[in-house]
């Protein structure tokens, strides 16, 4: 993972104008994603992690929505293309799976049709080699009968294979960049390992990048390189897998953490709940976001927004005033959140 990252993301932010105000919806996040990893990026609904994915792509498209930052890919920022290079980028270069298989397969086309379009399209290939792939692809993906279901519409498909189609269809070009939004929701755990394991084999095979939205911290735990945690439109706290889970520095990610069941401790009969509700991202709280819901909040916590940056010898980022002995001390009395 040495030399210059393969995407960059400096300072990006996105709002919507609306009638009742201007809506933050990504405030200043930046991240880097090397070649060969997979950067996990978490948080609650709400939160921003899919409007940052949509933004990458270039596929936020409202009158309303204004832009600022860069979208660096091999250099190149993304948010100055025009939308016939970006063609040329998404699908080819960058490619992605969508939340939903359903709404983001075209109800009226054969699923085969939808694969080798984009095969195409970007490889140049004739209608026979196209199909040829397409087979190739399903087969990969663990369809059953490639052959016969290459003709079926998304309809005739359960979720869980909806969803391996979007992957084959996500994996046809060979990306440098798959950008996977909650590729395993409300997938089974059987299922859900299966598409995990995918994506994973491209990520060993072609050495692409990973950028993994989930809510789902066990999901990151296995598969993540890194991860950079959202909430209300930024980045809370950013880092090392490994550091994350061993020493998590944020209040938010110390709730998150903790509304997991652990199969290491003494069963609760209820597990933790982060309290209250994300903010409105038309009218942010005044200093840290997290702060009406923080129960470590302090009077600097109201006056100050806290930046991203490194606070403790683990070297990962957070964004949170606590000095490092007083997250211990905190962490130390709330043992859901170690």
């Amino acid at each position: 993972m040495s030399g210059a990252p393969l995407l960059e993301v400096r300072d990006l932010s996105v709002s919507f104008r609306t009638q009742d105000g201007t809506v933050h919806a990504v405030d200043g996040v930046s991240f880097t994603v090397n070649r060969g990893e997979v950067l996990g990026i978490v948080g609650e609904s709400g939160s921003g992690k899919s409007v940052t994915a949509m933004t990458l792509m270039r596929l936020v498209l409202d009158q309303n929505a204004v832009f600022s930052g860069e979208v660096l890919f091999k250099g190149r920022d993304l948010m100055q293309l025009s939308q016939g290079d970006m063609l040329q980028v998404r699908g080819k270069q960058i490619s992605m799976i969508f939340q939903d298989p359903m709404t983001s397969l075209n109800p009226v086309y054969r699923v085969g049709w939808q694969i080798d379009e984009q095969l195409r399209a970007h490889e140049g290939l004739s209608a026979k080699q196209a199909r040829r792939r397409t087979l190739e692809l399903l087969g990969a993906v663990g369809i059953p009968n490639p052959e016969a279901r290459i003709d079926d519409y998304p309809h005739q498909f359960s979720g869980g294979m909806r969803q391996r189609v979007m992957i084959a269809m996500g994996l046809s070009c060979n990306p440098d960049v798959l950008i996977a939004d909650e590729p395993t929701t409300a997938l089974d755990v059987t299922i859900q390992a299966q598409i995990l394991e995918l994506i994973g084999n491209l990520q060993r095979e072609f050495d692409s990048a990973v950028v993994l939205i989930t809510h789902d911290l066990g999901v990151v735990a296995e598969v993540a390189d890194r991860v950079a945690v959202m909430y209300a439109g930024r980045i809370v706290e950013y880092g090392e897998v490994g550091e994350l889970f061993r020493g998590p520095q944020h209040p938010y990610t110390w709730g998150l953490l903790g509304s997991i069941s652990r199969l290491d401790r003494p069963r609760q009969r209820r597990l933790a709940a982060i309290s209250g509700q994300p903010p409105s991202l038309i009218s942010l709280p005044a200093g840290c976001s997290f702060r009406p819901r923080c129960p470590f909040a302090f009077d600097r916590c109201r006056a100050e927004r806290p930046a991203l940056e490194a606070r403790s010898r683990s070297g990962h980022l957070d964004a949170c005033l606590l000095s490092p002995d007083q997250k211990q001390a905190r962490r130390a009395a709330t043992p859901e959140a170690s």
